[in-house]
């Protein structure tokens, strides 16, 4: 859901949790350790159930150190898929500006999901955060998503995106994707916002995916340190 939209993180209304930009609107407020391919390579995440992915998200103290931020709270959760896709210019790039959403994630056989936004409860907030941990029946499954996700944010780079949801509307540049690792990041802009702009990082180990959006003035790697630190979660 990606609500990142300028101070109201673009949209927020999970279903809604849609992503750093988006939308949708709920309620506020083991096996043996393998190496799954396309997972960072240093961290050793052992085959997840549903009932770990709740100890895979960060807590609000994680994620302020991470953005430099102290007010930050979790806003929204959802344990469902959102839809955006009525609100995006280009429905192609869904995936790249929108997080957990159903048309993205359809037919990948995700099992279970955990979504929640995070930012400062004021109108004018400063930051803006989604974390997502989706689990997959095998690590084959995760890093095939990955794999197709891969490809969608190398496509949609360089682009611009226009989202209209209810009465907000805004348009976003989408930089080129960084693809080479084992965390895929890509950040974009909302034009006229003073600056404001999300990182998004994805990645995945054994079954799980996790996803993350940071958007803040002044954004920079915080994504990718989210969905680092959410792995070394699922590590544990």
């Amino acid at each position: 859901m990606m609500s990142g939209v300028r101070r109201t993180g673009p949209v927020v209304c999970v279903a809604l949790i849609a992503g750093s930009l988006l939308s949708g609107c709920v309620t506020t407020v083991g096996g043996a350790a393998v190496r799954a391919p396309g997972g960072p390579s240093s961290i050793d995440v052992p085959i997840l159930a549903e009932s770990d992915l709740d100890h895979v998200l960060l807590s609000p103290g994680a994620v302020n150190g991470i953005m430099g931020a102290t007010g930050i709270r979790v806003t929204a959760s959802s344990e469902d898929l959102s839809d955006n896709s009525d609100g995006v210019s280009d429905l192609d790039c869904l995936g790249a500006i929108y997080g957990a959403e159903r048309l993205v994630y359809g037919g990948s056989d995700w099992t279970a999901l955990r979504d929640q936004v995070l930012q400062e409860p004021t109108s004018d907030n400063e930051h803006w955060v989604e974390q997502i941990a989706v689990l997959f029946p095998s690590a084959d499954k995760a890093h095939a998503f990955v794999e197709n996700s891969r490809a969608t944010w190398e496509k949609c780079g360089g682009t611009s995106i226009d989202i209209d949801n209810s009465d907000v509307h805004s348009t976003w540049k989408i930089d080129d994707a960084d693809v080479s690792g084992d965390i895929l990041t890509q950040t974009s802009t909302q034009r006229n916002a003073g600056g404001w702009g999300c990182q998004h990082a994805l990645s995945a180990a054994a079954n799980l995916v996790v996803e993350s959006w940071a958007c803040s003035d002044a954004i920079t790697d915080e994504a990718r340190s989210i969905a680092a630190a959410m792995l070394e979660n699922a590590a544990k």
